[in-house]
């Protein structure tokens, strides 16, 4: 049958050989405990597979230049469409990238000005921050100048042989590559005994400027070349040294417009193009359509403008960084590009695309699934939301439990079917929202916020309670991040656990991130008298063909070249000698594929905390490389319960991101016990069953942008206006 999609033995990580029909050309939402296998399913196995098909339709020249997807573990997979993935993955830190040109709205608003603009320039590129024609020649376009900060290069109590240059890779302490440290130490030109501040001031010049004495350059264009001219995707790390050793200060030629001085006086509609980008969203809209011509552009750019509204992004400036975007606005920015797409018959794959809504928000986001719906295309939701789960043509419910528990079909019908099944899912709709906490606990004291005046807020000043669970609410947009940071800023001892990347290599997994992997290789090494390190794959006991990796790289020439499990290890990343050594029946391989809940027992502190977070179903050698915002988030409050500190204040931003409610249930649990045991807990959140069951409610708005960054209430859940039906 060609109206449904067809699914025969689907194995992929925990799928249990999965047979399925899913109808095309309707909404399929995916249900399940957080593990049970849905992403899996829908876009390891499904979206993987169409992409890889598509892939196939393309000459071996293009294939080659084209992101490589391997095939999934499945007998069958048929009726497929071209795929389209609109995930949360986060946007690109880019400096130059903005939401106007990640939704290629900036270029139709360069040819407005370069059509409608007085004084008249033809040129479209002349309004490009990216390009010489329009950029700021002082700042190239960035709006900042970055300027090394030398003072801070060295440590002048110190010599350099005990490590006073103060930048990256110069240390010289055993362990350490000492490249950099020797590069400098060994040109002859420097006493490496003397402390710095004995230096004659030439030679400190000479060390930091270079010179014709100097055989290497100079520190100070080290810096420059390595970090303010790098050029590609910024890491965390590299952003935090630039930090650390520059100043920056907005341009004072173009006073952070980016823009030259001949495309700063062009203006439309009496506004400058740099205006045009400061102003939101939802307001420029209407601002747009009082331009009479050239008709075609205005008529796009509103379009373009008003999908951006209905996602719930009208808060958002044309000019805001990508790289400040949460991934619940990044997922709602990829899914206006396809808005603007007349294409049909496409299978639209969404991941939890409630995340960062208030639930006043989820009716636009249940109308734009129904219109891609109506259009002809197949829609695939991965949610856990009550509110996406009640428009779905179709439901897949999958469990029973995560990792190894889960990866079964448990319901695949109506949501009649659903609600009347004996799941997890199934009893969490039937039981409802959770009920108001009718006897809030009493605060210790309070953490005053005063005079918060950034992105959306207007002067805001209000207290926070401590000794108890606090929920800051409101729509997207309404300022509920920016209090947070205001919060840490001014009282420093409050602890922010985030969603942000993990700084591990591409080796870290679980057992090494939380440090237990110590333990199990000194257990091994006990067991059979050798050193420890034969029992780590990055060391002495990696297998020798993949170096510890588990996979191995072909290059394929003129096809894309192929990641496949390494046959020598057979993906298990240990050297043979080292498979066949083991304790009680297991093998260190054996020991790292055990689920957090299967290992409990050996390690109760850290791996009881990892359960009680919701991460029990995740393996011990899980690469951390792999683990979503709100996994980490979990992470790092695993990590804070473990090391049972006596009181503290805690601040999680939607930390029942990619939960089930059965998870979040346990979640709130988890906050309780840290309030009970003396703690202050603080979530930014959505979930209405967290908001609930929260003390105290500090609800921001009333609207997103201008309409927002005003306390709205404060007080018990059960006066919060965000608990209103909506």
């Amino acid at each position: 049958m060609t109206d449904h999609i067809r699914i025969v033995g689907a194995r992929q990580h925990t799928l249990r050989g999965i047979d399925l029909e899913i109808p095309r050309r309707a909404i399929t939402v995916f249900t399940g405990v957080s593990g049970s296998g849905k992403t899996s399913l829908v876009f390891d196995t499904i979206a993987a597979e169409a992409q890889s098909q598509l892939n196939e339709t393309f000459p071996a020249f293009v294939r080659n230049r084209m992101p490589s997807y391997g095939r999934p573990d499945v007998d069958l997979v048929e009726n497929l469409s071209p795929v389209v993935v609109v995930d949360q993955r986060r946007l690109g830190a880019n400096a130059r990238s903005t939401v106007g040109t990640i939704t290629d709205i900036a270029p139709l608003l360069r040819l407005l000005f370069s059509r409608a603009g007085t004084p008249r320039i033809g040129e479209s590129t002349a309004f490009s921050f990216n390009d010489p024609a329009g950029m700021c020649e002082r700042c190239s376009g960035l709006g900042e100048v970055v300027t090394p900060a030398p003072e801070s290069f060295l440590d002048d109590g110190s010599t350099l042989a005990e490590g006073a240059i103060r930048l990256p890779g110069f240390g010289n302490t055993p362990g350490q590559a000492r490249y950099w440290y020797r590069k400098y130490a060994e040109t002859g030109c420097f006493d490496v005994d003397l402390l710095l501040r004995d230096w004659p001031a030439e030679r400190r010049e000479l060390l930091l400027h270079g010179g014709p004495e100097l055989p290497v350059e100079g520190l100070v264009d080290h810096f420059v070349r390595i970090y303010l001219q790098a050029e590609g995707e910024m890491s965390a790390r590299k952003q935090a040294t630039i930090d650390r050793f520059s100043t920056r200060a907005r341009c004072p030629d173009c006073d952070g417009a980016r823009l030259n001085a001949r495309a700063r006086s062009v203006t439309v509609a009496g506004r400058t193009f740099t205006e045009w980008c400061a102003v939101e969203v939802a307001e420029l809209v209407d601002l747009v359509r009082t331009v009479p011509e050239p008709a075609p552009v205005v008529d796009l750019l509103a379009e373009r403008l008003a999908a951006l509204d209905e996602v719930g992004l009208g808060y958002l400036t044309l000019d805001r960084p990508t790289g400040t975007l949460s991934g619940g606005e990044a997922q709602r920015v990829k899914t206006v590009r396809h808005l603007a797409s007349s294409l049909i018959e496409m299978l639209v794959v969404f991941d939890e695309p409630t995340v960062g809504l208030h639930p006043r928000d989820v009716e636009r986001l249940t109308g734009l699934l129904r219109r891609l719906r109506d259009r002809g295309n197949t829609v695939l939701v991965v949610e856990h939301a009550r509110d996406v789960i009640a428009v779905a043509d179709h439901v897949v419910d999958l469990g029973p439990g995560a990792g190894p528990d889960g990866g079964a079909v448990l319901v695949s019908g109506s949501l009649a079917d659903l609600r009347a099944a004996d799941t997890p899912t199934g009893r969490a709709l039937r039981a409802g929202p959770a009920p108001v906490v009718g006897n809030p606990r009493t605060p210790t004291g309070w953490l005053p916020i005063r005079g918060a005046d950034r992105n959306t807020l207007r002067s805001v000043d209000v207290d926070v309670p401590t000794g108890v669970l606090t929920a800051i609410t409101g729509v997207a947009g309404s300022g509920k991040s920016s209090l947070v940071d205001v919060l840490v800023e001014q009282h420093p001892g409050v602890v922010r656990l985030d969603q942000s990347g993990l700084t591990t290599s591409r080796r870290s997994s679980l057992a090494t991130y939380t440090g237990i992997a110590v333990d199990i290789r000194k257990r091994f090494a006990r067991a059979h008298g050798v050193p420890v390190s034969r029992f780590s794959a990055n060391s002495g006991g990696a297998c020798p063909d993949c170096d510890g990796l588990g996979v191995q790289y072909t290059d394929l020439a003129f096809l894309a070249g192929v990641s496949t499990p390494c046959p020598t290890c057979r993906g298990r990343r240990f050297s043979e000698e080292v498979l066949a050594m083991t304790v009680d029946g297991r093998s260190i391989a054996d020991e790292l594929d055990r689920t957090v809940d299967d290992a409990r027992e050996a390690f109760p502190t850290m791996l009881g905390a990892l359960a009680d977070v919701g991460l029990g179903h995740l393996t011990l050698g899980r690469p951390t490389s792999t683990f979503s915002g709100g996994e980490r988030q979990r992470l790092r409050l695993a990590l804070e319960l473990a090391r049972g500190s006596s009181s503290g204040t805690y601040v999680l931003d939607e930390p029942t991101t990619g939960l089930h409610p059965t998870d979040v249930d346990r979640l709130v649990g988890v906050f309780d016990g840290l309030v009970d045991a003396g703690h202050t807990v603080i979530v930014v959140e959505h979930d209405l069953d967290v908001i609930a069951r929260a003390d105290h409610v500090i609800d921001l708005g009333p609207g997103a942008g201008r309409l927002g960054g005003t306390v709205v209430f404060t007080g018990p859940p059960s006066g919060a206006s965000a608990l209103r039906p909506c």
